[in-house]
């Protein structure tokens, strides 16, 4: 509606100001090729006879000279209608945050700050600030061979809500109803803690937020709707997702649905980290397509592909092998309620498509690497031809020069015997 209304304005304007904007084109390149034509002295006299004429007008004697406006081109008037739309767009995401706030509801926010951390170190580091206590410290696999979620609270109250983080042992943090100075805070903390640290740029940029806020345990109207009866769950429901929002219990025993969320945030900000490094391994091996397009030698060494292989294959081995992407995990097997959530949570990050987008970008740049590896082994092959071909050369080379060497010696040990001294008996 907006760029109509813009495309009508303009031709309006071309259609009023054409004949004003050629006359004053025509003065202007008139005026121009004078200028070039005439010497330097004369453009400077003209332009002091100008200024002299612009005072004697603007002098009290000649009387109040006519303001006249001019006329603003249409690029000028095209800039001065769309910059209050980006102000409004801007002033439309600010209220809608204020009017999620406004309505009671919280930030969720995580991240994804390395490949590992240590929780024992963690805890026990936690434990000695005294700054959050520890609710719960537990395995998620049936095996139950390690814990891998760290679940702590915040000891000191800011509000009339808790505070609390859910420490992922795959590299990942969400936060509950913390502020900014505290996340960074405790982002900063954790760097001792890390294996395989990611950049900070790269942190803070695939970070995910997402507001939810405290329910009772009976049906409620959430945003004009009854849960009871519009949402899956039924009337005791402890927890949903709906609308891309949070809803929870403030039960003490309600962890478990936070680290659903959490756990679904924290594989949707893991996957994006993994999308980033594929976009930067493919910026790398983009000269190549160009070197086999255009036929040239390829710019890369044997060693280096071999690493750009095995970086590849790394890739798409914690893809589809390590985590938990292609399908739900175990922890969720025998809790319905819980699987259904993280089901829905992951929906709405569409993982599963983006999984598949990684693996078939994976399968391009494997078949890519593919070729640029045996291009690079058949050059490597015919250069040892190479190499043999000029070693058995030389070897001939050097056997023509001592057969050479050894028939002039030869001849030069032949000795002359008179004949006469061959027919005197002895």
């Amino acid at each position: 509606m907006n760029f109509a209304r813009l495309r009508i304005e303009k031709l309006i304007l071309g259609s009023l100001r054409q004949p004003r904007q050629h006359l004053q084109t025509q003065w202007q390149v008139r005026r121009w090729m004078n200028t070039i034509t005439r010497p330097p002295a004369a453009v400077t006299e003209e332009t002091e006879a100008a200024s002299k004429k612009a005072t004697q007008r603007a002098t009290p004697a000649s009387g109040p000279a006519p303001s006249v406006k001019p006329m603003p081109l249409v690029e000028e008037r095209l800039e001065s209608i769309l910059s209050p739309i980006r102000t409004r767009i801007m002033r439309k995401k600010r209220l809608a945050t204020d009017e999620l706030s406004a309505l009671g509801f919280l930030n969720t926010r995580g991240y994804t700050t390395a490949e590992e951390y240590n929780l024992e170190a963690l805890q026990a580091a936690l434990k000695e600030q005294n700054l959050y206590e520890t609710k719960r410290f537990f395995s998620t696999d049936n095996l139950d061979v390690e814990q891998n979620v760290l679940f702590v609270a915040a000891k000191y109250p800011t509000g009339q809500q808790p505070r609390e983080i859910f420490f992922f042992r795959e590299g990942s943090v969400v936060f509950w109803n913390c502020s900014d100075i505290e996340m960074n805070n405790v982002l900063n903390f954790l760097r001792s803690f890390e294996r395989e640290s990611y950049v900070s740029a790269l942190v803070h940029g695939e970070s995910e937020v997402m507001p939810y806020t405290y329910i009772p345990s009976a049906a409620v109207d959430v945003e004009g709707d009854l849960v009871a009866e519009s949402s899956d769950f039924n009337a005791t429901a402890r927890a949903f997702f709906q609308k891309g929002k949070f809803f929870v219990t403030g039960d003490r025993d309600s962890f478990l649905y936070k680290y659903t969320f959490s756990n679904a945030m924290a594989q949707s900000i893991k996957l994006g980290m993994w999308e980033a490094t594929l976009d930067r391994y493919i910026d790398s091996i983009e000269h190549l397509t160009e070197d086999l397009k255009r036929g040239r030698r390829l710019r890369i060494s044997r060693a280096a592909m071999l690493r750009k292989t095995g970086e590849l294959f790394a890739l798409r081995h914690v893809i589809n092998l390590s985590s938990d992407l292609l399908d739900a995990p175990d922890f969720y097997w025998d809790r319905e309620e819980l699987e259904g959530l993280y089901l829905q949570v992951c929906s709405y990050f569409s993982i599963s498509r983006r999984t598949k987008v990684m693996n078939e970008k994976i399968s391009h740049c494997v078949e890519l690497a593919e070729l640029v590896s045996h291009n690079l082994n058949d050059a490597h092959h015919i250069r040892l031809e190479w190499m043999i071909i000029i070693l058995i050369m030389v070897e001939v080379g050097f056997e023509i020069l001592h057969f050479i060497s050894d028939r002039g010696e030869k001849q030069q040990s032949l000795e002359v015997v008179p004949l006469s001294s061959q027919l005197v008996p002895k």
